[in-house]
């Protein structure tokens, strides 16, 4: 069963990353979406979207953005959707095991916060200014592993709600050591409305945007360095020359729900997004 036993170093976030070659199409079938200028056509949870081909792959995979599922480049299951499918229920498809499907997509919805825990905890590993948390943050991150380890039966017991706030707490220690090494006062905008703020230019660096809608916001050659990002909202922000080296708790969903060009700076563990801009800034 590859994906299920492998080993990964300490701020590895390899298997963590979407693997659809490996996956079913879970995606594709066990979420629901509504349209809008994300999905082009409503589709209920449980049921196969229509561009879903045979093969479990994408018929328009290419051009999504074209067809008017913008929102599906911006979705990431964080490696969930292979571990699943070839881990999980071992190879097992839900086409072929049509009996198993509603409790494969249970144990997907499931699978997905696990794997976002602990692309957040593996990131929290590579920090050395959490070093004091290290010992911590690695037995939580082994223990939420183990967890996704389980048979489909114990993985959807899971109360999932408990374990995010025990996660969350090690998290905001572990930023606050990440940014307390950021010299002078640093903004606190934790689960502000900054929806199409006007923050070109701003130094952000340190900051605590976690939660922060920033839907639109004009966050051009903004300094965004070292600042926690968690749960932000980032849909159609503008980051284009924005500088997010060593942000913190930033992932590939929310950096694919922005705006970026070939000046922004991103963390190392995160792709460029292929929608974004190739030319620099504008400099107005």
């Amino acid at each position: 069963m590859p994906h299920q036993d492998q080993q990964h170093t300490i701020g590895d976030h390899s298997h963590l990353r979407a693997d659809c070659a490996n996956c079913f199409g879970l995606c594709c079938v066990a979420l629901p979406f509504t349209a809008s200028a994300d999905f082009a056509v409503d589709k209920d949870a449980g049921r196969p979207c229509a561009n879903l081909r045979e093969d479990f792959r994408c018929g328009v995979h290419s051009r999504l953005r074209e067809e008017g599922f913008s929102g599906c480049t911006v979705f990431d299951c964080f490696g969930a959707g292979q571990r699943v499918s070839q881990g999980t229920f071992g190879g097992r498809d839900w086409r072929t095991h049509p009996g198993t499907a509603r409790r494969v997509f249970d144990v997907f919805g499931v699978m997905r916060q696990l794997h976002e825990l602990l692309w957040y905890l593996t990131e929290a590993l590579t920090r050395p200014e959490a070093r004091s948390l290290h010992e911590e943050l690695r037995r939580v991150r082994d223990d939420v592993d183990r967890l996704s380890r389980g048979t489909a039966e114990d993985i959807v017991d899971l109360d999932v709600a408990a374990m995010r706030g025990e996660v969350g707490d090690l998290l905001s220690r572990t930023s606050a050591l990440v940014r307390g090494g950021v010299p002078g006062r640093t903004e606190d905008h934790r689960g502000a409305d900054l929806v199409g703020a006007g923050l070109r230019d701003a130094d952000l660096a340190g900051a605590t945007l976690r939660g922060a809608w920033l839907i639109a916001a004009d966050l051009r050659r903004a300094d965004l360095r070292r600042a926690d990002l968690l749960g932000a909202d980032l849909r159609d922000a503008d980051l284009r020359g924005a500088d997010l080296t060593g942000a913190v708790f930033l992932t590939q969903p929310q950096a694919n729900a922005a705006r970026g060009d070939a000046a922004t700076r991103l963390p190392a563990a995160l792709d460029r997004p292929s929608h974004w801009e190739t030319g620099r800034a504008a400099a107005g």
